[in-house]
């Protein structure tokens, strides 16, 4: 008798307790981020408060089912990886034009239609493109996500964007006491409580947090107990060409950051990510954006935030985040439980941040460990990447002056890098170059960079 094929890691099913803590973990984790999206487009467009409140429901409903989708997958739909999706920030400056230029919310949920179905069609011509990302460009990609990420723990640690109080000591005090739990946690707790290093990190800041005054649960007693999205809630969507184009630019963007993050996802979890299954990926995106449209919410993305409690928890499996799918699901259903989440002070959230989106961008170093530097042109590839994917980050106003459409592409630091790691690596590693010079004293020729990349992620592991 033949013994049972072992399980993969991604498809493992964790015990109901622990996919409660691991999926809420990770619900914490893109909680704000997720929420900022519909804030940001809902307050430039001075939407009422009510209006507002649909708008992050509807948002956290669609989260948790295009979640649900990506992790669990049906059909062609869904990459079946441990990705979490949310509002893709590429496209609220896009949103906040259309939405105030008097197209207001049906022309951008037209137009988000419009660039859900693009998606969708376009992803198979995506996942033919994986032969283009190597070790040198998926390592890259990675480092840039962790590294321009790291900018957002800083905002939150400090008391959050635009806070009265924003860069107090006592904000970045109880960030470092959440990062020291973190790693307290991780590094002296049993290995079931130190993979929920972060969720216990963000209690214990919580529970610090209230009685300094930090935070006011005043918000839950308002909210409804019971909240339904319903589809075109804001009038039939409208269809502006100028609308839809914007928002094809960002479709493409987001298609490339969504790359970056389902390889990553592979890299950290053992499960490699194929052509088909990233066109699968993909394709849940597309089909989410739509859902996006109808149910009064925003574009869909694969959320790098996650990526990072991935790699720092070790826990590969689907179903803990197809969990966090699930509590997400409620939240947009249950506003009063939404509101509880909502109440979390931003300096708890940045203390867990940094040492989440450090592990990715750290990801991205151990990938990059594994290509070959001597005697080629790939560490030119790597640090001029860098350098395009933080000018944004560092300088985000550099665009300003640049049409839209640019500054759609290129205000991205994770699409910014990535397509110049792309190109990069075409000009010194595909294109035929010039003869390999003789060798010098140690042998080694000059050149080879090719040979350096070529290899798939399988043969370089």
């Amino acid at each position: 008798m033949t013994a049972p094929s072992p399980v993969h890691p991604v498809d493992e099913i964790p015990p109901v307790r622990q996919l409660a803590a691991f999926g809420l973990q990770h619900v914490l984790a893109m909680y704000a981020g997720a929420v900022a999206v519909p804030l940001i487009v809902g307050g430039a467009m001075k939407l009422s408060p009510a209006d507002l409140a649909y708008l992050i429901t509807a948002d956290l409903l669609v989260c948790g089912i295009a979640t649900l989708v990506q992790c669990v997958g049906f059909w062609r739909f869904g990459v079946r990886l441990p990705i979490m999706q949310g509002c893709t920030f590429a496209a609220v400056s896009p949103m906040v034009l259309i939405g105030t230029t008097g197209g207001g919310l049906p022309a951008i949920y037209g137009s988000v239609i419009v660039a859900g179905l693009a998606i969708t069609l376009l992803a198979p011509v995506f996942g033919r493109l994986l032969r283009f990302f190597p070790p040198l460009v998926t390592g890259t990609v990675i480092l840039i996500i962790g590294v321009s990420l790291l900018p957002v723990a800083g905002n939150w640690a400090a008391g959050g964007a635009g806070s009265k109080d924003f860069g107090e000591p006592k904000n970045l005090g109880l960030a470092l006491f959440v990062l020291l739990v973190v790693l307290g946690v991780q590094r002296f707790a049993p290995a079931f409580l130190s993979r929920i290093a972060v969720l216990i990190g963000i209690a214990v800041g919580l529970a610090v947090a209230i009685p300094f005054g930090f935070t006011d649960f005043g918000g839950v007693g308002d909210a409804d107990w019971l909240g339904i999205s319903t589809p075109f809630h804001f009038g039939a969507p409208t269809f502006h060409v100028s609308a839809v184009a914007s928002m094809l630019v960002v479709a493409l963007v987001t298609m490339t950051e969504t790359t970056g993050d389902l390889i990553a996802v592979g890299e950290l979890t053992g499960r490699g990510v194929e052509p088909r299954s990233l066109a699968d990926g993909l394709r849940a995106d597309g089909l989410s954006t739509v859902l996006g449209g109808v149910f009064n919410t925003f574009p869909y993305t694969a959320y790098a935030q996650n990526v990072g409690l991935v790699g720092m928890t070790r826990v590969r499996s689907r179903w803990v985040v197809a969990a966090a799918g699930g509590l997400l699901v409620l939240l947009g259903l249950l506003p009063k439980l939404g509101a509880v989440v909502a109440a979390i002070p931003a300096p708890v959230l940045g203390g867990a941040g940094l040492v989440m989106f450090g592990t990715v961008a750290a990801s991205g170093l151990r990938t990059l460990a594994q290509v070959d530097f001597r005697d080629n042109h790939n560490l030119t590839v790597v640090a001029v990447s860098v350098a395009v994917g933080m000018l944004p980050v560092g300088v985000p106003a550099v665009y300003a002056k640049f049409p839209d459409w640019f500054q759609t592409v290129m205000n991205s630091g994770i699409s910014a890098g990535c397509l110049t790691a792309i190109v990069l690596n075409l000009l010194f590693n595909h294109l035929p170059g010039k003869a390999a010079s003789a060798p010098e004293a140690d042998g080694l020729p000059v050149g080879g960079g090719e040979q350096g990349v070529e290899q798939t992620r399988e043969e370089v592991v």
